[in-house]
Parts: C-alpha cells; structure tokens; sequence
C-alpha cells in the first residue's frame, strides 16, 4: 500500500525523543529524556473538585460543541495574564488550541510552501521541526551564543534566503539549550523582522517556570506591525494532559489559525477548558507555578552539583536560569547517540543532542531534563552518567 501514501507522508520520521520515550517507560529506567512536568505537582485533588463542580453547575454545555475560539471566561483569564511578560492582550487576540504543539502544526499549515525556508536557532525544539518539515520545508540554522540567537548571523541568513517566511524562536529557557535571550536581541529581532517584512514566531512554553534574575519582556511585547505569533501553554504549569495551549496574534494572523483549527478540530475540549477555568477561579495558580519553581530549582541545582562531581571536566554545560533543561556540550569527536546505547544498558536515559539541529551533523551533545526524577535518582542517574562519560572519554 506504500503507493498509497502522499510524498509529504512518506518523507516523514517518527520523532526521536517520542521513540526514546518508550524504552525510559520501564521502571527500572533513570530517565533524564523527555520534557515531563513532575506528576507530583500536579493538582489532582484540586481539579477533581472543579471537575465535579463544572458537571453539577454547567455539566450540559460544558459536554456540548463551543466556539472555535475557545471559552470566553478562559480566553479573558489568558489574556490578563500575558500582562505578566508585557504582552496587551484581549480576549479576542487568543485562540485556544490543543497544546501549543497544535499552534506550531498550524503554523507551518498557514505559511509553508514546498521548499520554502524556515529561519530558526541552532539548535531547536525538535517538536516544532517535526511539525515544520511535515509541509516540506527547508531550514536554515542561525547561530546563537549565551544571549540567543546572533542578529548578524540571522541578517545574513535572511539575504541568502530572501523568500523566507518566519523566524522561530523560543527566547525563554529555551530547549534545547536553556538559554535565555537579552532584551537587546528581542527588540534587534523585532526591528529586523520589520525591515524584511517576516512573521516571527515565539514559542514561550517555558517562560514562568524562572529560577533566577528579572524576568525579560516577551518579544511579542516589542511588536509594532502585529507580525508575532505568540504560542502558550497550560503543559509545563498545571497538567501535559489537559492539552490546552493558545495563540496571541493579530487579527489578521489569528484568523487564519481559527480557519484552520476549524478544518482540524473544530475546537479545544469544551469541558476541560471550563474546567481549567474554575481552577483558575477557585485556586491561587501563581501559588501553584511558586510551589513547582522551589521544587525544579532545587532538582536543577541538584542536577548541576552532581555534573560537577561525576562528569569529566571536558563535558561543559551553561547554567540554566529557568526552565526543564539542561544541555551538555561534549567534545567534538564524542557521538552521543552511542553514549546513550550504553546509558539504556546501564538503565539511565538522556536525549542525544543531533535531533535538535534540522540540518544535522552535530552530534556531540545531550540534553538532559531535571524536573521529573526524584533527588535520589537524579543522584544515582547523574552517578551513572558520569561513569559512563569518564569510561569513554
């Protein structure tokens, strides 16, 4: 049946982190792999009032179809709550989607054509290059350095490839790498997208999980020509699960994710959103993002102790200042994929590095994420770690 299938199905791969995923699902397993909140810190007893609540109060429109848009009160709550990155925001500037995975598929939907080129950080999410290269693009990778992406490299990358048609970044915490961009860069990005007349989208999953120093506006906070893409999400400060993300954009951009969502899904879960909504009510969520920070900062901090103790010296990392991840640089003649064959046999999980450049070719690097094992495991994983990349290098 292979010929069945469109050219664009059958350039596709199964993502490397979702395959590496199902063996960390032993038990046995250490795993440091996917990018997966504490389920500790999930409020469980807390929604399943809410859950009840919604049910007793407005159970038969709460299970009813809803509005491509989302549910208004929630829309409202996103909304205000962009305040806190600098973003004004009204209701009618969000659109609720399925995670904001679905924002990035939708993306590359709206704005991909074959062969069309896609600007983003070197290295990137692996999800959004997935989600890209679904519609048959090409990338071209822009250096970064500790302050994010480098505007003379992305000045030259966009006059090589003048047709571009968006700039993805993700500027806070970022993943792979944990780098956080300085406020410079986002207003040097914003004033570069103006001049070339691209759409910048700004991936921000990350960004109130911060673990130190002052917060940095978002670059959707700069814009002047309504040209960024705002994509957020519910996955990393309440529950993966729920799959609630939205998009902030301008008119003109937000209509073409509500056309499109329309053609998707129809709409977001009419009962979940409602029921996110009256946890938002009903429960202090800047208390609950408080109580994950102490925990991941202390799991950070722990992770990064224990890499100075067992990792040889030639293994380098920055430190993050917020977010899920910690990324190691190791020599350049090291392949990390073979490192991590050995990790499994010595039940401890990482991500390979190689994944996260769309172009490929580097392959000495690893991504390790600190905020769902345990202290003790993170211990004993790091330990093992550590004496596997002293035996092979």
């Amino acid at each position: 049946m292979e010929h069945l299938f469109c050219k664009r199905v059958k350039k596709l791969k199964a993502s490397e982190i979702r395959e590496i995923l199902k063996l960390t699902q032993r038990p046995e397993i250490i795993s440091f792999a996917g990018g997966l909140p504490a389920p500790e810190m999930f409020p469980v007893e807390a929604y399943k009032q809410m859950a009840i609540k919604v049910l007793d109060e407005m159970g038969m429109e709460a299970l009813q179809y809803s509005t491509t848009e989302g549910y208004d009160p929630l829309r409202e709550k996103i909304a205000a709550r962009m305040g806190n990155c600098g973003i004004s925001a009204e209701k009618q500037d969000i659109l609720i989607t399925n995670g904001s995975q679905q924002g990035l598929d939708f993306t590359g939907k709206i704005f991909i054509n074959p062969g069309d080129y896609v600007l983003c950080e070197s290295p990137s999410y692996l999800g959004a290059i997935n989600a890209f290269r679904a519609y048959e693009c090409e990338f071209q990778e822009v250096d970064t350095d500790s302050d994010g992406m480098v505007m003379e490299s992305l000045e030259l990358a966009i006059q090589e490839h003048p047709k571009a048609k968006f700039i993805y970044v993700i500027p806070d915490f970022q993943n792979p790498s944990g780098r956080t961009w300085s406020k410079e860069r986002r207003i040097k990005l914003v004033e570069i997208a103006n001049r070339y007349n691209l759409v910048i989208i700004e991936d921000n999953p990350y960004g109130e999980l911060r673990y130190e120093g002052e917060a940095i506006p978002a670059i959707k906070s700069f814009d002047t020509e309504g040209r960024v893409v705002y994509l957020g999400t519910f996955s990393k400060t309440f529950s993966p699960g729920l799959r609630i993300g939205w998009v902030c954009a301008s008119p003109l951009l937000l209509n073409k994710y509500i056309t499109v969502k329309q053609g998707a899904d129809l709409q977001a879960s009419s009962i979940s959103q409602r029921e996110l909504n009256a946890y938002l009510e009903n429960y202090d969520f800047d208390a609950h993002i408080g109580s994950i920070i102490n925990t991941y900062k202390k799991r950070r901090d722990l992770m990064l102790s224990e890499m100075d103790k067992t990792f040889p010296k030639a293994a380098v990392y920055e430190i993050p200042k917020g977010g899920l991840f910690a990324w190691v640089m190791l020599p350049e003649e090291i392949d990390a994929k073979e490192i991590m064959v050995t990790a499994v046999e010595n039940k401890v999980a990482f991500v390979p590095g190689g994944s996260f450049f769309p172009n490929g070719g580097k392959e000495n690097s690893m991504r390790l994420n600190f905020s769902n094992m345990p202290e003790e495991k993170i211990i004993e994983g790091i330990g093992r770690l550590g004496k596997i990349l002293s035996e092979l290098m």
